[in-house]
């Protein structure tokens, strides 16, 4: 939904379970078409559509490309981002590290991008632009030396440029500005905001910059501002607050660098600091509710002298708990936007509303996106109505922007 000049805000249909064209399409709507009517009847509401690879390239066949766009337009529906970082099954299946599968150095990830940009391109409305959001590159812990891991960088940086290619032709031949959004979080090659900014630095603007240059036959300057422009950044606060960086930091050090948000994922983590009052065994049985086997719940312990310890998943994270020094920690589980505090955790929901704050000092993104993609894994206390649950944390952050 418009709620400013250019600005749009919608939630991600991942939420939904579905990998085939047919599932997502009945998933919109059964779920999207009533969400709509309760916060935009006599409006236009924005999807952030989720595609896996499966049901992207059964929408580029025959006739179903134009189908869904005159279905679109018949329900008052436009499509202006989309979720393309896990590539396969999502929903009702161990997926832990493999949603990094395929990354940045294979073909299949390449062209599952391209497609997407495909599809985005012709449901975009005109004079807006459009985004997908993709993978931090791989997954860190696949890897051991570091010349595997700049190995793994330069062949990310090369797909990338070959994306950036794309959009630039797209935008030439249609008007609309697309890019693709890297979406840091623990354990990716890209986690945190000075990783990014390395990234850009050393990669994309040295080895992109010359694959642009001797491309397209432009300068420096030119290449590099294609780069900015097509490649940018997927702020999920729940990643960012999960590095243990405040929303202030991480916005004015990427604008420092010239590297744009392409969008905001508004999404929130739990976390635990010691208490005087609660023990940690009990805080420690809390926390074991979320410890399900679907999703990676990477965990961030801070000790009492800042240091930061990380791991892959949350049970080592409860273990770590133990450490005489242990401060808090902070693990990687979607909780609903709206509850601050669950029992005797919290939320990260303190840097949703100082991003949401930012932001309307500063529209820093066009792209707003709630992504709550858990709530058929919460525990049983925490289980509601999807709908309703959807509606209610959009009607929260409309809240927090009117405040």
């Amino acid at each position: 939904m418009l709620i400013s000049n250019q600005a749009h805000l919608t939630y991600c249909t991942n939420i939904h379970p579905g990998e085939t064209w047919e599932a997502v399409f009945n998933s919109l709507k059964e779920y999207t078409v009533n969400i709509k009517e309760r916060l935009t009847p006599n409006k236009p509401f924005g999807i952030g559509l989720r595609l896996s690879q499966k049901s992207a390239s059964v929408l580029l066949q025959d006739n179903n490309l134009v189908d869904f766009k005159t279905w679109l337009d018949s329900e008052n529906l436009y499509v202006f981002t989309i979720n393309g970082f896990p590539y396969g099954d999502f929903h009702n299946t161990v997926i832990k590290d493999q949603v990094h599968t395929p990354d940045w150095t294979t073909k299949a990830r390449l062209d599952y991008t391209k497609d997407l940009m495909r599809i985005l391109a012709y449901l975009l409305p005109e004079g807006q632009e459009g985004s997908v959001s993709t993978s931090p590159i791989s997954y860190k812990y696949w890897f051991k030396s570091e010349t595997e891991l700049k190995n793994v960088k330069q062949k990310a940086c090369n797909a990338l440029m070959q994306i950036v290619l794309q959009l630039v032709e797209i935008h030439k031949s249609t008007g609309k500005l697309l890019h693709l959004d890297l979406e840091p979080e623990p354990d990716g090659f890209l986690e945190n905001t000075q990783e990014v900014i390395d990234f850009y630095n050393d990669f994309l603007f040295t080895e992109g910059v010359l694959l642009i240059t001797d491309t397209l036959r432009c300068n420096v300057n030119e290449a590099k501002t294609k780069i900015l422009n097509h490649i940018q950044v997927c702020y999920d606060v729940c990643h960012f607050a999960l590095a243990y960086e405040a929303p202030e930091f991480v916005i004015s050090a990427l604008q420092n660098e010239g590297i744009k948000i392409g969008k905001i994922q508004i999404s929130a983590a739990i976390k635990c600091k010691k208490s005087n009052v609660v023990s940690v065994n009990d805080q420690q049985s809390c926390l074991q509710q979320f410890d399900e086997p679907s999703y990676l719940h990477q965990s961030i312990v801070r000790l009492k002298d800042g240091k930061l310890l990380h791991f892959s998943d949350l049970s080592e994270g409860l273990v770590a708990m133990n450490n005489d020094d242990f401060e808090e920690i902070r693990t990687h589980f979607h909780v609903p936007i709206f509850v601050s505090d669950f029992k005797v955790l919290e939320s990260t929901q303190d840097d949703i509303i100082d991003a949401l704050k930012l932001w309307k000092k500063q529209k820093y993104s066009n792209h707003l996106e709630v992504e709550t993609y858990t709530w058929s894994v919460l525990p049983d206390y925490l289980q509601t109505d999807i709908g309703s649950s959807i509606v209610r944390e959009l009607e929260w952050v409309k809240q927090q922007l009117s405040n």
